[in-house]
This record gives structure tokens, sequence and C-alpha cells, in this order.
């Protein structure tokens, strides 16, 4: 565990400036988000979800351009949006599997029904949980490796997925007919995102990633997300469920990295 922590706090100390300032940006929008609401309402609170969200995903793509250079940061960018938006679309128009699922006008642009901002969600985090998933799997190798890996990111990821599905059903961003079992989600779906981001992970196969940046986000992540459940809207369940999800594939990570 200490060699984690080292870790973490190296990558805090070699942010250069342009990195160092989304990061912090992204913190300080992300916190501020409370205080945008109470004062300025619904609408201020979504768009500064959104430039949270852009913050996020910029500092992520930073550093996988860092380490792969433009075109491989370009390939990734390109598969995660289209394959989400795809798979979204399909969601959205046969109702499989878990129900009909609809985005309101709250967020905006919007292609074919679905916010633009929705596969950007999936490029911040996963990658994220990509890091955490290369520490845990680390010490294995052979034919396993690789289906472990992807399912150990869809672990890591999906974690904070159910932070994030019950908090924008709370703003009324997305709804299912029928109404979800799970504060007005579908259960069913977490078992779907595990499996396409397991598929996402698996077709991108990432094999060279890049430090403790990464698990930074992941990180904050857990820690903002938390705290922005029981804020936003006191919805205690899933904040807790994703605490003990996120903060365990961290641990299992730090435990790893003796």
């Amino acid at each position: 565990m200490n060699n984690f922590i080292l870790l973490l706090r190296k990558s805090i100390s070699e942010l250069t400036r342009y990195p160092g300032f989304l990061l912090i940006a992204w913190l300080v929008v992300t916190l501020s988000l409370p205080l945008l609401s109470a004062i300025f309402g619904i609408q201020t609170l979504l768009q500064g979800l959104t430039l949270a969200i852009l913050l996020q995903a910029a500092f992520v793509l930073n550093v996988l351009y860092r380490a792969w250079g433009w075109w491989s940061m370009l390939w990734v960018l390109a598969v995660v949006l289209l394959l989400v938006w795809a798979v979204q679309a399909i969601i959205i128009r046969s109702g499989l599997p878990y129900g009909n699922l609809q985005y309101t006008p709250l967020l905006q642009p919007q292609l074919l029904g679905i916010p633009f901002i929705i596969p950007v969600t999936w490029l911040m985090m996963l990658p994220p949980a990509w890091m955490v998933a290369r520490l845990i799997t680390r010490k294995f190798s052979g034919c396993l490796l690789q289906p472990l890996f992807a399912l150990v990111s869809a672990i890591s990821f999906t974690g904070w997925m159910i932070f994030f599905d019950p908090l924008m059903a709370h703003f009324g961003i997305l709804q299912w007919t029928p109404l979800g079992d799970f504060y007005g989600t579908p259960s069913l779906q977490y078992v779907f995102w595990l499996f396409i981001s397991g598929l996402v992970t698996f077709a991108i196969s990432p094999k060279r990633l890049p430090g403790g940046s990464l698990l930074l986000v992941y990180t904050f992540t857990w820690l903002v997300q938390f705290i922005a459940l029981l804020v936003y809207g006191g919805i205690l369940l899933p904040a807790l469920i994703g605490f003990v999800v996120m903060g365990g594939m961290l641990l299992w990570a730090g435990l790893m990295t003796r």
C-alpha cells in the first residue's frame, strides 16, 4: 500500500502546468456545483456538470496523448465515443435489455436523442478504470490475462456508474419506462454496463498505461462522486455501494502494488 500512496504522490508532484490546470479546474468546478445549484438553479448546475465532465475528459486525453501520441489517443477517443453512442442508440430504439430509456432535453446538444456529453463520460472514466485494472492484474500472465484485465476494468468502471446513473435520474436527465427499481434506474442495467465496458476494453486492449495520473482521476472521482450523491439529493444507498465498490478496487490495486 505504501508503494500505491507513493505512486499517487509522485503523480501529483510531476504534473506539468497544463494538465495541472485541468485537474485543479475540474476539482474546483465539481466541488462548487452544489453552491451553483443553490444560487442559480438546476440549469446552471447542469452547465457546470457538463464543464466538469469536459475538463476531466480533457485531462485523461492529455495523459493518453503524452503516453501514446496523437494517433493512439485519437483512436481510443473515436472507438469509445462511437461504440458508446451506438449502444445508447440501440437501447433507446429497442428498449433492450431493461425497458425504454429516454434522455430529457435538459442536456444539450443531442444527436438522435443522446446528449453528446454521455459518451464523453465513458471516455473520462474508462482509462482510469484501465489503470486500476492494470495494477490489479500486473502479476498475471498467459492467455487469461486479457479477459481478466477486461473484467476487472469493467468492475472498476461499473462501480462509478452506480454513482452516476442514479444522480442523472435524480436530476431528471434520463428516464426509464417502467421506472427503474434502483433509485429510478433498473438494477439489471449495471450487469449490462459491466458487459459493455468489458467489451469496449477488450476491443481496445490498451497495452502501456501512463502511470499514476489516471489513478489520480479514479481516486478523486471516487471521493467527489460520493460527496455529490450525499449533497445533491441524499442518495444514500447508491453513494454507499459506489463508495464500497470503487474503494474496494482501489484497495485491491494498492495491495497488489506491494
